[in-house]
């Protein structure tokens, strides 16, 4: 497995680990060792975990790759939307423990997570594109309305407001708020109870539920790839 990302698997959970330097940026071959773990989670029928290492999730795209060139900056903006799209309709129960920070698509893997859970603390959950001078892209927005509040969806994707944790558990970025120190287990608990469900209908309701949200993704994404 890559070392971008770690896989361990026990008694049906699959922990996925972004590590990849200080910020966990989301580079072509993080999202290629994402797909990797999820077909390797898949084969295992676990319940998939994604966190990344204390204080970050993700501080977002790899801004290496974004500032190389359009095509290059639009070639990871579609793998990773893709990726996004993988996850909404994944066959097993996801959940997104994040131990802090959440920037840009790091907000984004918490937008595609079933079950959401952040710590306390000063951290930030934003999608601060428009902050950097990025045009946000149709995948993105179409994500954000979807999975935030109506009005967090607005003062997050046209502002680039910044929420903390609680303030990101009203707006839709996050289910749960627990000490630095719950969260792992907090993360366990919660993968042992979505366990328990039937997984067959957990796939299909959530094929049903999210069948608008999917299919108006597909076209995003094609949108976002012509410039």
């Amino acid at each position: 497995m890559n070392e971008l990302i770690t896989y361990h698997c026990e008694d049906g959970v699959a922990l996925l680990t972004l590590n990849n330097g200080k910020v966990n940026a989301i580079s072509p071959a993080v999202v290629e060792a994402f797909n990797t773990a999820l077909d390797r989670a898949e084969q295992d029928r676990a319940v998939v975990v994604i966190t990344g290492q204390p204080g970050i999730l993700s501080g977002g795209y790899d801004l290496k790759v974004m500032t190389s060139g359009p095509q290059a900056a639009i070639d990871l903006v579609s793998a990773g939307s893709s990726l996004s799209r993988r996850l909404l309709a994944h066959p097993f129960p996801v959940i997104a423990a994040c131990p802090g920070n959440a920037v840009a698509k790091g907000a984004f893997l918490l937008l595609s997570s079933d079950y959401r859970i952040g710590v306390d603390g000063p951290y930030k959950i934003c999608l601060n594109e428009v902050q950097i001078g990025m045009t946000m892209h149709h995948a993105g927005i179409t994500l954000a309305r979807d999975r935030l509040q109506p009005a967090a969806f607005q003062r997050a994707v046209i502002n680039a407001e910044v929420f903390d944790p609680q303030q990101a558990r009203e707006a839709g970025f996050l289910d749960k708020v627990v000490s630095p120190e719950q969260l792992h287990e907090a993360a366990l608990a919660a993968a042992h109870a979505l366990k328990k469900l039937n997984m067959r209908a957990h796939r299909e309701t959530k094929l049903k539920v999210r069948k608008v949200l999917l299919e108006t993704l597909d076209e995003a994404i094609g949108l976002d790839k012509v410039y």
